[in-house]
């Protein structure tokens, strides 16, 4: 059997090495130290290869600028070193690092109860715009037309306005010489309403954010929980076997259910929990929720033979 003359002497790239060359130009990129690497892929398709890489950032910087020379670093090394084309290399920015400052090593901080190195996370206040602005308004146009029929009252000499006359005769017959019902209805309205307010003022909100763990004095950070939940569900779904994953962020509880389509159930379930746990943890929430973990199979699984018996 002869070889074709254009495939004698060729040598071809495997993926797994021009995957390990991209990451190492990902982090050649900028100093050193300061790109981290993580779940990289590459493919070669003939002389040409794609590349995908999920780098860590450092912060502050300028995001785009430092993605654009990760971006175009691996491309130009990937294609000097294993001599194939790479038309475009996907960098995915999956996490930001806050560089560390003088005299602060956050490996050295102690981390319990959301305390790191004796800075405290506070729970993220909402500023209450929308009730605010609901009654300024109302309160602003009850005011402001009170005032302006008082005042051609007043100044014009017109006549009260009906609505203003229509009240003040309902006032007069229904006071507490015909009951007290409708005073006491009116009472508890008021009460409600103030006690509303003051719920509002009192209590944090913002239930859709989790506080972080302060890196830095004078800097507070919040992480939305959807922002969470997408990493968990991008976490587990590239697991193997793993075939559909939803995930549900609490204040104090994080739910991940997971199916499982193919492979061993007590293998898959240990690994589901390590990468959750891990993905959960390197989100830096300053109160971890406790995690729940969920594998069921699917309707399709079947039980892996076990080596030595027969088929």
């Amino acid at each position: 059997m002869s070889v074709p003359a254009a495939d004698r002497g060729a040598t071809k790239v495997a993926d797994r090495a021009v995957r390990r060359i991209a990451e190492r130009a990902a982090t050649e990129a900028l100093a050193p130290g300061e790109v981290r690497t993580d779940r990289s892929t590459a493919s070669v398709r003939g002389r040409r290869a794609r590349v995908d890489v999920a780098v860590t950032l450092p912060y502050p910087a300028v995001l785009d600028e430092s993605g654009e020379r990760v971006r175009s670093h691996v491309a130009d090394r990937t294609a000097r070193l294993t001599g194939l084309a790479v038309p475009s290399a996907r960098v995915r920015v999956r996490e930001l690092r806050v560089r560390a400052a003088e005299g602060w090593e956050p490996e050295a901080q102690e981390v319990a109860g959301g305390v790191a190195g004796g800075i405290r996370a506070r729970r993220p206040w909402s500023a209450r715009r929308v009730p605010v602005a609901v009654a300024a308004l109302v309160a602003a146009a009850v005011c402001g037309v009170l005032l302006y029929d008082v005042l051609s009252v007043h100044a014009a000499g017109r006549a009260p306005a009906r609505w203003r006359a229509d009240f003040m005769e309902w006032l007069a017959t229904h006071g507490p010489h015909r009951g007290v019902w409708p005073g006491a209805a009116a009472a508890f309205a008021v009460f409600c309403l103030g006690v509303w307010l003051m719920v509002l003022a009192v209590t944090p909100g913002s239930r859709g954010r989790l506080a972080m763990r302060p890196p830095l004095p004078d800097v507070h950070a919040v992480v939305d929980r959807g922002t969470v939940a997408a990493l968990l569900r991008e976490a587990v779904s590239g697991l193997p076997g793993i075939t559909r994953a939803r995930v549900r962020v609490g204040r104090r509880r994080v739910t991940v259910r997971a199916g499982l389509a193919f492979g061993e159930l007590d293998a898959a379930r240990t690994a589901l929990t390590e990468t959750a746990e891990q993905t959960l943890a390197s989100c830096g929430v300053a109160r971890p929720p406790r995690l729940r973990v969920r594998l069921r199979t699917e309707p399709a699984w079947r039980a892996p033979a076990r080596g030595g018996e027969d088929g």
